[in-house]
C-alpha cells in the first residue's frame, strides 16, 4: 500500500489517498473505494488489498480529512460508533463528491492504470457511489448497503453507466419501505442491477464486522468482481 497526496479542487488543502497495486500486471483498471463512516479503516484496507490480488488497482481517499485526517476506527465499541456518527453528521457530502471526482481523475492517470475506473462504496460510501453514478463519469459504480438512497431519486435519471446495488434485506438503517421506494424509482433504468440478500443486516460484507455474513458477502463480491472484470479490463 502506498499513500499519495491529492489537492482539493476548492483549494482548501490536500488529502491522503491510499493505493494498492496488483503485482506482475502492466495495465489494470482501477477501483475507487469509498469509505464507510469509520474512515479508511482496517476493513476497507483489507478490501483494497483483495482487489489488488484480483488484478485491479485500488485507491481509497480519506474523505473525513476536513474534520479529522486519518480516521481508522471499527464497529466494535459504542465509543467508536458515536465518533463515527459524529463524523458522518458533520460531513459535507457535496464536498465529498468533489474529492471523489478529484480522486477519480487522479486514478485514471495512476502508473499502470489503463484509464478505466469504477467506484465502490459501503454504507455512507454506498450512498456516495450512487451520487457518483449520477454526478460523475465513472465507468461503473457499485453500492453496498447504501443509506438514504431514496433522497437521491430525483437524480436517478442521470445514471448512464452500470450501477450495481447490494441491498441487505434486514438493513436496520434502510427499512423495507425505503428499499421499495428506491427499487421502484430505478425499475425502468437499464443501467441498474439491484440484488437483495435475504436475512442479512447492514454491513454484511464488512470483513471482520459484527454483521458479516460469509455466504452473502461471497455472492455479492462475486457479482462485483464479474462486473469490474467486464467494465475495467
Amino acid at each position: 500500500m502506498e499513500e499519495i497526496k491529492l489537492k482539493a479542487a476548492d483549494g482548501s488543502g490536500e488529502f491522503s489517498a491510499f493505493v494498492w497495486t496488483p503485482k506482475n500486471k502492466e495495465k489494470a483498471g482501477a477501483v475507487l473505494l469509498i469509505q464507510e463512516i469509520f474512515g479508511v479503516n482496517d476493513a476497507l484496507r483489507e478490501t483494497g488489498a483483495s482487489l489488488a490480488e484480483q488484478g485491479f488497482i485500488a485507491i481509497a481517499p480519506d474523505l473525513f480529512w476536513r474534520q479529522q485526517p486519518g480516521v481508522n476506527i471499527s464497529d466494535k465499541t459504542d465509543a467508536e460508533w458515536q465518533q463515527a456518527f459524529g463524523l458522518m453528521k458533520n460531513f459535507d457530502q457535496d464536498k465529498g463528491i468533489e474529492d471523489l471526482k478529484t480522486t477519480l481523475a487522479a486514478a485514471r492517470k495512476l502508473p499502470g492504470c489503463n484509464g478505466n475506473v469504477a467506484t465502490m462504496g459501503f454504507c455512507l460510501g454506498g450512498r456516495l457511489a450512487v451520487m457518483m453514478a449520477t454526478r460523475s463519469d465513472a465507468d461503473a459504480n457499485i453500492s453496498y448497503y447504501g443509506v438514504m438512497l431514496d433522497n437521491l431519486a430525483g437524480e436517478f435519471s442521470n445514471i448512464n453507466a452500470p450501477l450495481m446495488l447490494h441491498i441487505a434485506e434486514k438493513d436496520e438503517f434502510v427499512p423495507p419501505e425505503v428499499q421499495e421506494k428506491v427499487l421502484d424509482a430505478l425499475e425502468d433504468n437499464e443501467w441498474v442491477d439491484a440484488f437483495i440478500y435475504p436475512d442479512v443486516m447492514h454491513a454484511f460484507a464488512r470483513p471482520g464486522g459484527v454483521h458479516y455474513d460469509a455466504r452473502a458477502a461471497t455472492i455479492a463480491n462475486g457479482r462485483t468482481t464479474e462486473l469490474l472484470a467486464e467494465i475495467l479490463e
